[in-house]
């Protein structure tokens, strides 16, 4: 009888209830994921926050001197901060444009087509990601001082463009595995030739994943310091400006800037969702 009991009111001999024990279990998982998911932001709030430090226009360190807007309204008090931003954003832009354009053309190639040296293609990309940042920086240094060509803005762009290709064609390639050439035929079956297709039906369903790959090798590109390091010359990015502002101390436009390139970015994030959700 007691047996009968226990099943039924999912006790056991000195156990808890089965119901509080699976509430109990059901929390682990949501806990774990917000812990993890402010530890990856963290650092992102702690830019933020400090953007707002009273530090006045000295470079300060980590401490906390009172709220302000200073670095928000003296965002272009240093020029050379300034001209290392332009320049980063500059370099950012330019090297997108170029390695979505390139990236989406290799995807297109190695989804649709079957060629001699498809395989070595898909692990040259593979490749391109896996490797270490320090080796592909020393290669294209040895790569610009062999061939005799100096060091500066367009060794840089050269340089992104390189290591960004192969994210863009990772995922546009992505995009494109599930596309249905039916639609394609369709269009031209009605007239339409090789570019009208490719500018009317092709282009705006695989433009979420040109955007996604875009948007990867801005931000891959905007925060590169390894790379951009060894190419750079006399040129100073943002990044390259940064590590050289640490040992002094770091001023605030610093945070600021930090918090408005990070900002856009998560603008951009935003309106492409809702405008997917508009078009489904």
């Amino acid at each position: 009888m007691s047996v009968v009991l226990a099943q039924e009111t999912g006790r056991g001999p000195g156990l808890a209830p089965a119901g509080a024990k699976r509430r109990w279990t059901r929390l682990v998982l949501p806990v774990y994921s917000g812990l993890v998911l402010f530890y990856l932001v963290l650092p992102i709030l702690v830019m933020i926050l400090y953007g707002f430090n009273a530090s006045g226009p000295k470079r300060v360190s980590f401490r906390w001197q009172g709220f302000s807007l200073f670095g928000y309204t003296h965002l272009f008090a240093k020029p050379d901060l300034t001209t290392a931003l332009k320049n980063s954003l500059f370099i950012a832009v330019v090297s997108t444009v170029i390695a979505s354009i390139l990236g989406t053309l290799i995807a297109l190639a190695l989804v649709r087509y079957r060629f001699r040296g498809r395989g070595v293609s898909d692990f040259v990309l593979f490749m391109n990601i896996s490797a270490p940042e320090i080796v592909l920086g020393a290669s294209l240094l040895s790569l610009f001082v062999s061939f005799g060509v100096p060091r500066g803005i367009l060794t840089i762009i050269i340089a992104h463009v390189m290591f960004n290709i192969a994210y863009v064609a990772v995922t546009v390639r992505a995009r494109l595995a599930g596309f249905d050439r039916h639609l394609e035929e369709a269009a031209q079956d009605l007239g339409a030739g090789p570019w009208i297709t490719f500018a009317k039906v092709t282009l705006p369903l695989i433009w979420a994943g040109i955007l996604a790959g875009g948007l990867l090798a801005f931000a891959l590109s905007i925060d590169d310091f390894v790379i951009t390091n060894f190419n750079a010359g006399t040129t100073q990015t943002f990044p390259l400006w940064v590590y050289g502002a640490v040992k002094v101390g770091i001023p605030p436009q610093v945070f600021v800037m930090g918090t408005l390139i990070f900002g856009f970015g998560v603008l951009i994030a935003l309106l492409n969702v809702v405008a997917q959700r508009r078009r489904a």
